[in-house]
């Protein structure tokens, strides 16, 4: 079906009946229209894996690397290929609509939610983002590009008014967008803030530039409750709000259009996006293609254990310690809470659940099985920090099946329904709530140890906690907040301490009331009695001493870095860094993993050997972690976003708004390296760093001695493998501009490319450049323009480590552009030296 073939169903629907179609039917489903052959559209969540229409962790899904780990693979083949899986397991789930990729920027390293970004720099972002749009396109699945637009941090993200001067806007943070758009994304998804005090559910930027100057065709749906007026929104480019059934337009859009107050051509167009949308996904009219089967599961697994090393930055590798040769070891030390407790994916909105989860202890035990010797110990005590009942000590009091017991009651206490689940985090039941006044969660639970437990209750209401037939806990909550994450998803916990004796078998009984807008989310935790510091540190540094290597793996917690806030502290959460400096000085020999989503401090940094981050790496965790380790597979992965030593050091760090709720990004485009550059501060590690396995010497690169404005180009860097094994070296490119009568970074990415040698080949990245990689955005409406005279290209491994350059002049109106080669040599007249 064409689009010819669909605007005559826009005549079949009657004004109520379009109105209808733009407002969900539900939380994640749209209504369905038989007059216009249209059946409900399914959306889900779904950067790192497709959850579906359930938040339920019996409905497991494929659990990919967070996006940044993604982006740090500089690897668009992946990502394709990765976008083909999250199609595959969207069209298994009945998913129509997969609200991915994040397209915001890290824009400060405090950022809550930079696990689900790609990376700092526009260029990287719009590649890596329009890699898995293709990707899960080609499965028939619709992609949605989101946030549109300044959702860069967390902190009172409903309502901070985002403040930026045009330029900043065009070149930086809509530039992702604008790829996306051009690689033909179906959806695009308005953030909740403002930007220059507009929301942006209702801003002239979802008409201008995003449908007019950029062509886009496809659907805008709101972020879940983005759409909060009526008016101003529906005469926006806003086409869909989401959830329903309730919302501003459900209530008034039908009344507003017959009065005349939203022209009828507003709302024709959005229901002809909408329709457009359910033709490419196979939703409108009886040409419906049929669903695709899952891949196989043995493929997934794969693709994702390739995807951990891919993405895998080696930071530091002093003296060649990585890789491994396990036949050289007898015993390994595994330290660390994050070793057996690993973060695979970013807490929030789009968290899935796995089927199963590789840690790194199981994946370098599996390495060394029969090889050598495999000591774990944890390094730290317990955090005291409850966490939501599993199924390794609680069970059902009805079936005794591992896991709890959760039921719906009225009012009077009687049971509507009852499931057993396998986990005391129940974010919605099986069925609605609907007439239910109360969440139950129940269970027989076996503590390992005796002593004080911290017990916890997350959600809203009145709540109660029983444990042994004794209340503990007992008070009422209001809401607070509005935002559907920590409504919906993160309720707060509410704590009590409890004397238990191991062993014995106690029942626990949570009870949370239930009243419109504060969801049922309802969570049961424990914490075990807190342990010793100081016996913990001296285990770990005594088998750190006794073994050949020692592994430390440190990471974030769910309460530093997650979606609905941002992180207060760059630093390591509960005496990790203590940790890493105690086994450093008790093995020289000892590799850290860092598995977090965004950076952190690494005060310590210039004193280990060997620094991989691991991000969070989805489910295969440690067996890609082990092949990378132990050089079956080499550390793939580049840095997406600048790593900073310390917090103190970082350019641009603020995310909080002013008291008028406005955050203003002052320092324009000069963000990530930009900043870094423009302040004169080396960090800890360059965007663009990650060492691999072999040597790379850069050798020459070669460019046009002068190009036409606004017209592609291509560099052309040889490189030669210095190494003794074979390697993949990701070459990168960027410009620099001197004297410029327009405010520039001091150098910006450009272009990249990544090439494969063996030990002493040579081999030529070609790096084609886009057209407008020497312009920038003149504003007052004269758009991108080009200065015409000589720029600076640099060649190298990162933004911090460029040996060759090479001068390219700009023509701005001439007929012809020159090729150029050189040799270091100086340069003469036109002729372009290519190594200055």
């Amino acid at each position: 079906m064409t689009d010819e073939e669909t605007e005559p169903l826009l005549d079949k629907l009657d004004a109520a009946q379009k109105v209808r179609l733009l407002t969900g039917a539900s939380t994640w489903r749209t209504y369905a229209e038989p007059a216009a052959g249209l059946r409900a559209l399914t959306l889900s969540d779904g950067p790192a894996g497709v959850r579906g229409e359930t938040w339920d962790e019996r409905e497991t899904s494929l659990v990919l690397p967070s996006p940044s780990a993604l982006a740090a693979s500089w690897d668009e083949r992946l990502l394709t290929d990765l976008g083909a899986l999250l199609a595959s397991e969207a069209r298994r789930k009945g998913v129509d609509v997969l609200l991915a990729p994040t397209l915001n920027l890290h824009r400060s390293p405090l950022g809550g939610r930079h696990f689900e970004c790609f990376s700092e720099d526009p260029l990287l972002t719009g590649r890596t983002g329009t890699a898995l749009i293709r990707g899960i396109q080609s499965g028939g699945v619709a992609a949605t590009a989101k946030h549109l637009v300044g959702n860069d941090a967390e902190t009172d993200r409903l309502t901070i008014d985002v403040r930026m001067d045009e330029r900043t806007l065009h070149e930086v943070y809509l530039a992702p967008f604008e790829e996306a758009v051009a690689a033909g994304v179906w959806a695009v998804m308005s953030a909740y803030n403002k930007v220059d005090g507009v929301t942006m559910s209702a801003s002239p930027l979802l008409e201008h530039p995003l449908k007019d100057e950029w062509g886009f065709d496809g659907l805008v749906v709101s972020d879940w409750g983005g759409v909060r007026t009526l008016l101003d929104a529906a005469r926006s480019g806003q086409d869909l709000a989401m959830p329903g059934p309730d919302g501003p337009w459900a209530a008034g859009l039908l009344a507003a259009l017959e009065a005349g107050l939203v022209p009828a051509e507003a709302v024709d167009d959005k229901v002809r996006r909408l329709l457009r949308l359910a033709r490419r996904v196979g939703a409108l009219g009886p040409d419906r293609p049929a669903r695709g089967t899952a891949t196989a599961p043995e493929a997934g697994r794969a693709l994702l254990r390739r995807a951990v090393s891919a993405g895998a930055v080696l930071l530091r590798n002093e003296g060649g310690l990585l890789p491994l040769d396990a036949s050289a070891l007898t015993s390994v030390a595994v330290i660390g809470p994050h070793a057996t407790a690993v973060r695979i994916q970013g807490g929030g909105s789009a968290e899935v659940f796995p089927e199963h989860v590789v840690t790194p202890l199981a994946g370098l035990e599996r390495e060394l099985d029969g090889v050598a010797s495999v000591t774990y110990r944890r390094g730290l005590p317990p955090s005291g920090r409850p966490e939501p009942l599993g199924r390794d000590r609680a069970r059902d009091p009805r079936d005794g099946e591992p896991g709890v017991l959760v039921r719906l009651l009225d009012a009077d206490g009687a049971e509507l329904h009852a499931e057993h689940r396998l986990s005391g985090r129940i974010v919605e039941p099986s069925v609605p709530a609907g007439d239910a006044a109360f969440v139950e969660i129940r269970t027989l639970y076996r503590p390992a140890e005796s002593g004080t437990w911290t017990w916890a209750v997350g959600g809203w209401g009145d709540i109660s906690l029983s444990v042994d037939g004794r209340e503990v806990l007992s008070g009422t909550f209001p809401l607070d907040s509005d935002d559907p994450t920590r409504v919906h998803v993160a309720p707060p916990l509410h704590t009590a301490r409890v004397d238990l004796t191991a062993g014995r078998e106690v029942e626990v009984v949570a009870l949370r009331s239930l009243a419109p807008g504060s969801g049922v989310a309802t969570i049961l935790a424990a914490a075990p009695p807190a342990g010793a510091t100081e016996a913990a540190l001296a285990e770990a540094v005594a088998a750190a001493r006794a073994a050949d290597v020692a592994v430390v793996v440190v990471g974030t917690t769910e309460q530093s870095e997650s979606e609905g806030h941002d992180r207060e502290s760059l630093d390591l959460p509960e005496g990790q860094d203590a940790l890493v400096r105690a086994v450093v000085r008790a093995n020289p020999r000892t590799v850290v993993v860092v598995n977090a989503g965004g950076p952190v401090a690494l005060p310590w940094h210039t004193r280990v050997p060997a620094l991989l981050l691991a991000w969070f790496p989805g489910q295969e965790a440690g067996d890609g972690l082990a092949d990378v380790l132990f050089g079956r597979a080499e550390p793939g992965g580049r840095l997406p976003t600048t790593w900073a030593a310390t917090q103190d050091d970082v350019p641009v760090l603020g995310t909080a708004p002013d008291a008028d709720g406005r955050l203003h990004y002052a320092e324009g485009p000069h963000i990530g390296y930009r900043a870094w550059l423009r302040s004169g501060a080396a960090p800890a590690y360059w965007f663009g760093h990650g060492l691999g396995y072999t040597d790379w010497a850069y050798e020459e690169l070669t460019a046009p001695a002068a190009v036409r404005a606004g017209e592609p180009f291509d560099v052309r860097v040889r490189v030669r493998n210095t190494g003794r094994r074979r390697g993949r070296e990701v070459v990168q490119v960027y410009v620099a501009r001197s004297g410029s009568a327009v405010e520039r970074p001091v150098r910006k990415l450009i272009g990249y490319a990544a090439v494969g040698a063996e030990p002493g080949e040579s081999a030529v990245a070609v790096v084609r450049v886009d057209g407008r990689a020497l312009a920038h955005w003149s504003p007052g409406g004269l758009g991108w323009e080009t200065e015409a005279g000589a720029f600076t290209l640099l060649g190298g491994r990162s933004a911090g480590d460029l040996p060759l350059t090479a001068r390219i002049v700009a023509r701005v109106g001439a007929d012809s552009a020159g090729k150029g080669s050189g040799n270091g040599s100086e340069h003469d007249g036109e002729r372009s030296p290519l190594m200055l």
